[in-house]
């Protein structure tokens, strides 16, 4: 990482070009409440990030926008690890393919960045760090075999959903990722990041890849009759709550 006044430069090896740029490195602090992320991007000026949390843990980042650039174009992040921001429209460059790029197999978040915009999770580790050990790399890639459906859209792994990549502009050695929101790790918590991934993954990504599943019915309240004995309980079946649609395990174009 290279400093030049107050602007972090992102680099991608073995390249001597950088890949994008961070302004600030993402470091929240716990709150007592949680509010959810707000669409409206936040200018490349923005100084503070909103402390805010909720079990299970997670933080909400100032949403970055998401405007499509131009493939090789350098974008500059207001917060690392970006939750949100400028990013590539191209196959095989953004969405990139989802799954485990190990420590000498380089991405770049402006490729990332578009799968969180259709529901996906990253996990970003930093290195030096625990993920760049031997350890840490098998312990990756057991999780990846290990991985659910997505938790809406049940889209099964594999295809653009979860990608593991290294990303080395973070306080952290890792980070959880979905749209807007971000789970900073000390340690590879698996329980952690799952309930991360159940509580948020595609609630606020602004490409859905299926329509919202139905709330399930609310029971109706009986009401007691005036005098006389209670009436028999209906003999028929209660309706069964509406399941949530299928999903396509392709993203939806953009």
């Amino acid at each position: 990482m290279v400093f030049i006044g107050l602007v972090f430069v992102g680099f991608v090896a073995p390249s001597i070009t950088p890949a994008y740029e961070c302004v600030n490195l993402f470091e929240p602090t716990p709150a007592p409440s949680f509010v959810a992320p707000s669409p409206a991007p936040v200018g490349s000026g923005a100084t503070a990030a909103p402390q805010v949390t909720a079990p299970p843990a997670g933080f909400v980042e100032p949403d970055m926008g998401r405007t499509h650039v131009a493939l090789g174009t350098k974008v500059k992040y207001t917060w690392c690890p970006p939750a949100s921001g400028n990013h590539y429209a191209v196959s095989g460059q953004g969405p990139i393919r989802g799954g485990f790029y190990d420590q000498n197999t380089p991405t770049v978040p402006e490729g990332w960045v578009h799968n969180l915009e259709h529901g996906a999770l990253v996990l970003a580790y930093k290195c030096p760090g625990p993920g760049c050990t031997d350890e840490g790399q098998s312990a990756m890639q057991s999780l990846l075999g290990r991985w659910p459906d997505s938790p809406i859209c049940k889209i099964p792994p594999g295809n653009f959903t979860p990608v593991f990549t290294r990303f080395d502009d973070m306080a952290y050695p890792y980070a959880a990722i979905v749209w807007d929101m971000v789970l900073p790790l000390q340690t590879l918590d698996e329980n952690a990041i799952l309930a991360f991934y159940k509580a948020y993954g595609e609630q606020f990504n602004p490409e859905k890849q299926c329509a919202a599943p139905s709330p399930a019915p609310v029971p109706a309240t009986p009401t007691p009759a005036a005098s006389g004995p209670s009436a028999a309980p209906s003999s028929g079946p209660t309706a069964a709550p509406t399941s949530a649609p299928g999903a396509s395990a392709t993203p939806a174009r953009s």
